[in-house]
């Protein structure tokens, strides 16, 4: 599949992504119920709080869990507070720093091979189930790579696309931890906006490293139809979530969280069993335990 401007940035293609099965969901995990795990991102003092609020994992940062720059005896430490930890990690987020360049003229792949590379086989040895790849800073064009008066977003597309190819090559031996293209919202990121994008760029890149997160958030503010949840079901093993406008966590704003309601009857209806994590705020500081409670009582009220 030709990832052109039609296919890839302009959204009457999602039309193309319309062929993917509804019917059916591949997101299942092997030996996991099939249910919806329930997480929050946060350091991991904050771990044995959200264990005893009811959460079934937590998120961190890849630079926090694996850092890349350290060596292996930091490594090996690390991995052992990891694992010591009373709630699995089960994803990360903030992939590649935005030290590196993935798009425009001055994109340079290898270092941030090397740093994703790294980061993956640690991920792997700890059991993490999934690496977000927001990194708007890396992979946003810039406007030093233009076409006409506009950045070349057609091409750093295609740049992006090389680059997970690549990466994906690189790890193709690993079984567990996968990659997932998070899309953002067009004012945090110029490429890979929605979710058929994301799941285009999956369909392209061809590997089994390679899957999607779909964020709640960014598709409410970027007005991306819950349906894109189900036409995207064979990609799908990763959600984010937080209030519409706000970016609170659910339950701040009862209106805001009615607009949940569509999206989690998509992850129902394509049998999803991955992760959703809030990623948000969590107002004042003396209320976290009482709006980690919140949160999950609002997101469980909807299954």
């Amino acid at each position: 599949m030709k990832i052109d401007r039609r296919s890839f940035v302009v959204g009457a293609g999602a039309a193309a992504i319309g062929a993917l099965s509804t019917g059916e969901s591949r997101a299942a995990e092997k030996g996991e119920a099939a249910r919806i795990k329930f997480g929050a991102c946060c350091g991991m003092p904050d771990v044995p709080l959200l264990k005893s609020v009811g959460y079934d994992f937590w998120e961190s940062s890849v630079a926090a869990a694996f850092n890349p720059a350290k060596d292996d005896e930091w490594w090996k430490r690390q991995r052992d507070r990891l694992l010591a930890a009373p709630l699995p990690l089960r994803s990360c987020n903030g992939f590649i720093p935005g030290k590196f360049r993935l798009t425009g003229p001055k994109a340079d792949f290898a270092p941030a091979l090397d740093y994703g590379e790294k980061a993956l086989r640690r991920a792997e040895e700890v059991g993490v189930k999934t690496i977000v790849f927001g990194s708007g800073g890396a992979r946003n064009v810039p406007g030093d790579f233009l076409s006409s008066d506009w950045p070349d977003v057609e091409k750093g597309a295609r740049q992006y696309v090389k680059f997970c190819r690549e990466l994906c090559s690189r790890v193709s031996d690993l079984k567990e931890v996968v990659v997932v293209i998070e899309p953002l919202r067009p004012n945090e990121s110029n490429i890979m906006n929605f979710v058929w994008q994301g799941a285009a760029a999956c369909r392209e890149v061809d590997s089994p490293r390679l899957r999607l997160l779909a964020d709640i958030f960014h598709m409410l503010m970027g007005g991306e139809s819950a349906r894109s949840i189900v036409e995207a079901a064979e990609f799908l093993r990763h959600c984010h979530i937080a209030s519409y406008g706000t970016r609170q966590f659910p339950g701040f704003d009862k209106a805001a969280d009615e607009r949940f309601a569509p999206y989690f009857a998509a992850l129902k209806e394509i049998g999803y069993s991955g992760g959703v994590s809030c990623e948000c705020s969590w107002g004042e500081k003396g209320d976290y335990a009482r709006n980690l409670e919140t949160a999950l009582r609002t997101m469980k009220g909807f299954i």
